[in-house]
């Protein structure tokens, strides 16, 4: 199974991303459904991996908060860019949450991920590299003022990914409940939902 961990978003921010996504010819623009924050990319991992590390993610205790996103980038360098995204505001509990699914990852077997964590949402990708086209920076100016009212978070969720010639669907595989803030201290939400 090819799974990864990550936050969904509210429909209405899926429709303002959705509007800034044209005008560059080749872009491989993501759907907007399949919009999401990557937490950890787990790859692939067959099934006794997968319910182990299910285990792990609803021993989870961590608390919901409050997201925005900001401004919009590439990766990639110079003369190749790979993908467009749009940036997450820094968040101490963002990457709180993330710290504790990394260390979920790693106790169910898998390797630490070395890259640093750079929360975005990816808004295109380029075959064979990408390239260094006008368009692309065009975008990034057009678009670098970009700000989303704060949401929610209240869950994060395992996804199972499926590749096909259409681009990758996912699939929702578990939901992990975040506790709720209240004035006399944290209440833990209902809990897995499947």
């Amino acid at each position: 199974m090819r799974l990864f961990v990550a936050l969904d978003i509210p429909e209405d921010l899926r429709d303002d991303l959705a509007i800034l996504c044209n005008g560059i010819p080749g872009a491989r623009w993501v759907r907007p459904e399949n919009f999401h924050i990557t937490l950890r990319f787990l790859g692939e991992i067959d099934g006794g991996q997968a319910d182990d590390l299910h285990s792990l993610l609803t021993r989870i205790f961590a608390p919901g908060f409050e997201l925005s996103l900001r401004g919009v980038g590439a990766f990639g360098d110079r003369s190749k860019t790979r993908s467009l995204w749009a940036g997450v505001e820094p968040n101490g509990a963002l990457n709180h949450l993330r710290d504790k699914i990394e260390s979920a990852a790693v106790r169910a077997g898998l390797h630490p991920e070395p890259r640093k964590f750079r929360p975005h949402i990816t808004l295109a990708r380029f075959r064979g590299g990408g390239s260094a086209m006008p368009e692309i920076q065009d975008f990034i100016t057009r678009n670098a003022l970009f700000r989303s009212a704060p949401f929610q978070v209240e869950r994060f969720t395992l996804y199972q990914s499926f590749l096909s010639g259409e681009g990758s669907i996912y699939r929702a595989e578990a939901d992990y409940e975040l506790l709720r803030v209240m004035a006399e201290g944290y209440q833990l939400n209902a809990g897995l939902q499947r």
